[in-house]
């Protein structure tokens, strides 16, 4: 067997890999609201309609995903980095003066964005120090706004608002 790349040429190659920058949110056990940005995020089949996140087993939104039933992306705009910062730090209290407010189910979602997307948690995979959680698509909504992308650990955004 190949051994593995290095943490840090493993970051460098995917770095070169753009992504659209999401934060996923649920309701805790209690009934909270919980969130966290991900980037590790992928369609993964038209049908059913699925997608995949992946949550680090140490994220302290690890606990609120692996309770609920439901899960919302909620894919950041171009003007939404600060978001994307909240959501990625650590033992904070995350909707704390964020605009959000109760989709279906009661899923919290965050107002200005690109898209929310409703999700029914499908499946789950245990994949190295990751969860792989896979949500039927369940509906959503869009809105004309530029995203917020990452590229080369920096934020940029396309411009486009089609």
């Amino acid at each position: 067997m190949t051994p593995p790349a290095d943490p840090t040429q493993f970051r460098q190659l995917l770095g070169r890999f753009a992504t659209g920058v999401t934060v996923v949110t649920a309701l805790d056990p209690s009934g909270r609201p919980a969130g966290m940005t991900a980037s590790a995020l992928a369609s993964v089949s038209l049908d059913p309609p699925l997608l995949l996140v992946c949550v680090g087993l140490q994220a302290e939104f690890h606990k609120a995903m692996s309770a609920a039933a439901r899960f919302a992306v909620n894919v950041l705009a171009a003007d939404q980095e600060h978001l994307s910062r909240q959501f990625a730090a650590t033992g904070r209290e995350h909707f704390a003066g964020v605009a959000h407010h109760a989709g279906p189910h009661g899923l919290p979602l965050l107002d200005g964005v690109v898209a929310h997307v409703f999700c029914d948690r499908w499946d789950r995979h245990e994949a190295g120090d990751h969860t792989v959680f896979f949500g039927l698509v369940t509906g959503g909504e869009t809105f004309e706004r530029p995203p917020l992308v990452y590229f080369r650990s920096q934020y940029t955004t396309t411009g486009d608002s089609r």
